[in-house]
């Protein structure tokens, strides 16, 4: 079903891995296409609960985009290939499952792109991020100008964009841009273990929570609202009966998705 991933999924989590060592997962059109259509399993699949991305191999994550399709690109396809990547990766930030991703080496250009795109981001001690596409005389094209910023702040956003400089998973860490930070044997099981606790939680509150964080940097919708609209939404829900009656009852809840 897929030329570039592999997707296994057990206990409710679906590990995608991005399957090009050689290439160290360089992203391509094969890749953006295997992503799209893995995001619509994520979301379709009731089996799965949330999602886990992360690169073959031991020394990266995604080193960046595939620079070779890059070559003989005029104005116009470049801009088409700009949305092809931010069309991808904001289905990943509004996947209504939560996806994180685990950051197993460089991840540069596209690749820190990408994990901006998740959730958030845990990394393994041997993890560096950056936005190196200065060096080739372009900027990120996939979203990274604006999710860097986001998340770690404009000045150290700025310094990284504007000198290409990387940095490694402890500094990601100082600057909010990953949560944990652990060893490369162990990345894979600690990330499982925080979805296990979010996947016992109800599914369509996590839905609302994250479309409501969403909304905090979409210029498009009032956060406030989303959030109000979200929190009435859940009243509507068995998952809100049966926790609230769970709680009062001192008991753990069953909750179905519902």
């Amino acid at each position: 079903m897929y030329n570039t991933l592999l997707v296994q999924t057990e206990n409710g989590i679906c590990t995608v891995t991005i399957n090009r060592p050689d290439k160290l997962n360089a992203l391509n059109k094969a890749v953006f296409d295997d992503l799209d259509k893995v995001v619509d399993e994520i979301r379709n699949n009731r089996d799965i609960k949330s999602a886990i991305i992360t690169g073959a191999g031991t020394k990266a994550f995604v080193a960046g985009a595939d620079i070779t399709e890059f070559s003989g690109l005029n104005k116009e396809q470049a801009k088409a290939l700009a949305k092809r990547g931010q069309d991808v990766f904001l289905k990943i930030e509004n996947s209504s499952k939560p996806i994180v991703a685990a950051v197993n080496g460089f991840a540069l250009g596209g690749g820190c792109e990408l994990a901006m795109a998740c959730h958030f981001r845990i990394a393994s001690g041997n993890a560096k991020f950056g936005q190196p596409e200065v060096n080739l005389g372009l900027i990120p094209g996939y979203g990274g100008t604006q999710r860097l910023v986001q998340l770690i702040g404009k000045g150290k956003a700025m310094e990284l964009l504007l000198s290409a400089a990387m940095i490694d998973a402890h500094e990601a860490k100082q600057y909010g841009l990953v949560n944990y930070v652990t060893t490369p044997e162990n990345l894979i099981e600690r990330t499982k273990e925080i979805l296990a606790v979010i996947n016992s939680k109800a599914p369509l509150a996590i839905a609302g929570c994250i479309k409501a964080a969403n909304a905090v940097f979409d210029e498009t919708k009032d956060g406030y609202s989303t959030e109000i609209d979200e929190f009435g939404n859940a009243f509507a829900t068995e998952d809100m009966k049966e926790g609230t009656t769970a709680f009062l009852e001192k008991r753990k809840a069953n909750f179905q998705g519902r």
